[in-house]
């Protein structure tokens, strides 16, 4: 589609959200203590970007709206779609099986040494193969149509594919899928907003609208270090069953999310993107990770926001001045740092800082009232 044409063209929704949390561990790392990063000097929470993603999608989901599918298990994907379009089980199997090895590599790696070789002083190495870590995102009408395209064929999937070389088959298949356009009604929101690269075939690639930051606490921060044990209820000694320690925080989140109005246009074809953008914004607002809520419960909402439309450079808080406590509060210092540097990165910029709306959440206005505001500013005549 002209880019010429496109109305949010160089617009883009800024969020900047502080966020507290009492007693938790939001994002684990690799031995299971919440993630950390220095910044300015100090110690400071994190939960990763694709940790808060991964978040946001599953809330869109739960807001009844249809999503893509991220797995390297593809084969299953394709084959449980070729059966309802009529293919025999055996049918259904190939076809996925066919789709998946264009997509997702696998490596051979050495599973242990076997028989010595007849004429070899060295033994045998076994070898086994197994799938890579590449993870593709489908979404419905893609799967759907691919299985069509088997079905035309009679579901054979080498009639369908027909290149040897694997790059080969992947531009093939490419083709017969044709440029992504997204349908929120059918496709779901997610590709658009968080993108896809598929290397084996560029042209099934898609830009991301939408670009999150690492969330970093305000203040400096500290890993404690909980002690536990557990009763048996049928206990034969005095004492506990079990012991054992986890890992936790607390901390004031800073989380900057950009989304570029001009390129989820693009992604979704001109269509329904100001549901698109309400509905991101309600799902960014409810996302919370999910790490240790049985035991570390975060259910802790937005405490303050500033979501402006803008134009221009993408402008991030960067917090490189450790918040101190105030009046016994992280939050009230955090509100006060966050708006003096915008403010402050406002007048600097003068007529290149490009604001065209500016909303705060909290006192008077709740996520209702910022939602009114987006739309205001992403109107459906717009598209």
């Amino acid at each position: 589609m002209n880019q010429q044409t496109n109305p949010f063209l160089g617009q883009r929704i800024e969020f900047h959200i502080l966020q507290s949390f009492p007693v938790t561990c939001l994002n684990r790392d690799d031995v299971g203590a919440p993630k950390t990063a220095v910044v300015g000097g100090t110690q400071r929470a994190r939960v990763s970007s694709q940790c808060w993603k991964r978040h946001v999608r599953v809330a869109l989901h739960d807001m009844g709206l249809p999503q893509g599918t991220r797995t390297k298990l593809i084969a299953n994907l394709i084959a449980a779609e070729c059966t309802t379009q009529g293919a025999t089980p055996e049918q259904a199997t190939k076809c996925g099986q066919k789709i998946e090895r264009i997509f997702i590599k696998t490596s051979e790696k050495p599973a242990g040494k076997g028989k010595k070789a007849k004429s070899d002083a060295e033994p045998e190495i076994e070898t086994s193969s197994e799938q890579t870590d590449t993870l593709l995102f489908l979404s419905p009408t893609e799967v759907t149509k691919i299985a069509n395209v088997m079905k035309e064929k009679g579901f054979d999937p080498d009639a369908v594919i027909k290149e040897k070389d694997a790059k080969k088959q992947a531009g093939e298949l490419a083709k017969l899928l044709g440029t992504p356009k997204l349908d929120l009604t059918s496709d779901g929101i997610d590709i658009a907003l968080f993108g896809r690269m598929v290397a084996q075939a560029t042209t099934m690639n898609v830009e991301a609208a939408a670009s999150f930051s690492h969330a970093i606490s305000t203040h400096r921060v500290a890993n404690e270090v909980e002690f536990f044990t557990a009763l048996d209820d049928n206990k034969e000694e005095q004492g506990s069953a079990h012991m054992g320690s986890l890992e936790f925080n607390s901390a004031t989140y800073y989380r900057y999310i950009s989304l570029d109005l001009g390129q989820l246009w693009k992604n979704l074809a001109g269509s329904h993107v100001s549901e698109a953008v309400a509905a991101f914004t309600k799902a960014l607002f409810v996302a919370v990770p999910a790490a240790r809520q049985a035991t570390m419960s975060g259910a802790s909402p937005w405490d303050y926001a500033r979501i402006s439309v803008r134009t221009g450079q993408r402008l991030q808080v960067p917090f490189e001045k450790a918040v101190r406590p105030e009046n016994g509060s992280i939050l009230e210092p955090s509100i006060a740092a966050l708006q003096a540097y915008l403010d402050k990165q406002k007048q600097l910029w003068g007529s290149l800082f490009g604001e065209q709306g500016v909303i705060e959440y909290g006192g008077d206005n709740g996520i209702d009232a910022v939602v009114a505001f987006i739309n205001a500013h992403v109107p459906k005549d717009a598209q």
